[in-house]
C-alpha cells in the first residue's frame, strides 16, 4: 500500500538529540512553554551499584546534573558513571533510568569496571545487538539476541559500553549513530569492539546465592527502615548481579510505582508529571519495540516522542510529516511509519 509519505524537512544531529533527550516539543517542532519547576522539594536515595552507602541528591533537571550530582555524592568523576538503574542494583535492562523518575524511586549508579577487547567475525549481515545510551555520552548493549552472533561471544554482555570500534572511539555518539556504525561493517571481517563492563560488587558469587556480606546488608537495610518516617525510602538490599542477560524487560515498566513522575529536561527545569495511562504506556512500548525491529535501537523516550508527535494527527502522511520536522535526522523508512501509526491508531 503505498503512502507517499515524504520528508518535509531535516535537521541536524544536536537538534534531533536534543529532542530525544527529552525536552517536550509540539508537532511543528517547537518548544513548548516551560511548565513551572516542582514547588515541593523533591530528594531521591542513591547508592553504587556495586555497593555503597546511601546518599540523597536532589535539584537537579537532566540526566548531566542527575549524575554530577550522584558523582558529588560518592566523591567520583560524572564519567565514571555509565548509567542508573531504579530499584535494584542489577543490570536490569528494563529498569533503566530514563528522562523520568518515580517520585518514590531509589536510583542505582553503575560505574566503570573492567576494560575488554574483543575481536568478532561478522559472519551475517545481523550482529543480533541493540543499542541504548544513558543521555550523556555513553552507548552502551541494551539486548543480545538468542542464537546471534554476539549471542556466541560470551564475554560481551548486556549493560556493556562500547568504547570504541575498530580503533574508533565513539564517545558523545547518540544510540542510533553507533547502531549505524555496526550495521555498515563489512560481513566477512573481522572487527573490533572495546568494552566497559559495569563495575561488580566485591566478594559476590556468580551463582545467584547471597554471601554473609548479603545477608549483613539486608539486616541492616531492614534496621534502617525502620528508623524512617513513613517518606523515607526502604532502602532495598544488594543482591547479586548476574553476570549476563539475554534480553531486558519492557521498559515501560521501569517508570517506578509512584503516581507522579519526575521529567527531566535538556533544557529548563525538571517538572512532576502525572504517570502515562496503563494505555498510553503499552503504545509506548509497542513504539519501542518496534524501533528495535527496524532500527536496531530501543529508547522509550524516543517512542514517547514519537507517540506524542501522532496522537492528533489524522492521517499516517501527517505523522509522517510531524516525524521529519522533529526527528528528521533519523529517516524512518515507510514502512516503520506506517506499523508506529497502527500503534497510535490501536491507542485512540
Amino acid at each position: 500500500m503505498p503512502l507517499r509519505l515524504r520528508r518535509k524537512k531535516k535537521f541536524n544531529t544536536k537538534e534531533t538529540s536534543r529532542l530525544v533527550e527529552g525536552e517536550q516539543t509540539n508537532a511543528a517542532g517547537g518548544s513548548l512553554p516551560s511548565l513551572p519547576a516542582p514547588t515541593c522539594r523533591l530528594v531521591f536515595h542513591t547508592q553504587l551499584a556495586h555497593g555503597s552507602a546511601t546518599g540523597r541528591v536532589e535539584n537537579f533537571s537532566s540526566i548531566q546534573e542527575l549524575y554530577a550530582k550522584i558523582a558529588s555524592v560518592f566523591e567520583i568523576s560524572p564519567s565514571e558513571i555509565l548509567y542508573c538503574t531504579l530499584n535494584t542494583p542489577k543490570v536490569d535492562m528494563g529498569k533503566l533510568l530514563g528522562a523520568q523518575i518515580g517520585l518514590e524511586d531509589f536510583i542505582f549508579a553503575h560505574v566503570k569496571g573492567i576494560k575488554k577487547e574483543v575481536n568478532v567475525y561478522k559472519s551475517e549481515d545481523s550482529l543480533g545487538l541493540t543499542i541504548t545510551d544513558n543521555g550523556a555520552g555513553y552507548a552502551f548493549i541494551k539486548r543480545i539476541k538468542d542464537g546471534s552472533i554476539i549471542d556466541s561471544v560470551k564475554t560481551i554482555c548486556v549493560g556493556d559500553h562500547i568504547e570504541a570500534i575498530n580503533g574508533e572511539t565513539i564517545l558523545g555518539w547518540r544510540h542510533f549513530d553507533v547502531a549505524k556504525k555496526l550495521k555498515e561493517l563489512k560481513k566477512e571481517e573481522l572487527f573490533t569492539l572495546k568494552l566497559i563492563e559495569p563495575k561488580k560488587a566485591f566478594g559476590h558469587s556468580v551463582t545467584g546465592k547471597a554471601n554473609a556480606a548479603d545477608v549483613l546488608t539486608q539486616l541492616w537495610s531492614e534496621h534502617l527502615s525502620g528508623q524512617r518516617g513513613q517518606h523515607e525510602h526502604r532502602q532495598p538490599p544488594l543482591r547479586d548481579m548476574e553476570p549476563r542477560a539475554k534480553a531486558g524487560k519492557s521498559s515501560t515498566g521501569r517508570i517506578g510505582t509512584g503516581r507522579e513522575t519526575l521529567r527531566l529536561r535538556s533544557k529548563g527545569p525538571a517538572t512532576v508529571e502525572e504517570v502515562p495511562s496503563e494505555t498510553k504506556a503499552k503504545s509506548i512500548g509497542k513504539v519501542d519495540d518496534l524501533l528495535e525491529l527496524y532500527m536496531g535501537i530501543r529508547d522509550i523516550d524516543l517512542a514517547t516522542t514519537m507517540f506524542e508527535a501522532g496522537k492528533d494527527k489524522g492521517n499516517p502522511d501527517e505523522f509522517a510529516v510531524a516525524l521529519d520536522e522533529t526527528l528528521g535526522d533519523f529517516a524512518f523508512p515507510d514502512e516503520f511509519v506506517f506499523d508506529v501509526w497502527g500503534v497510535i491508531g490501536d491507542a485512540k
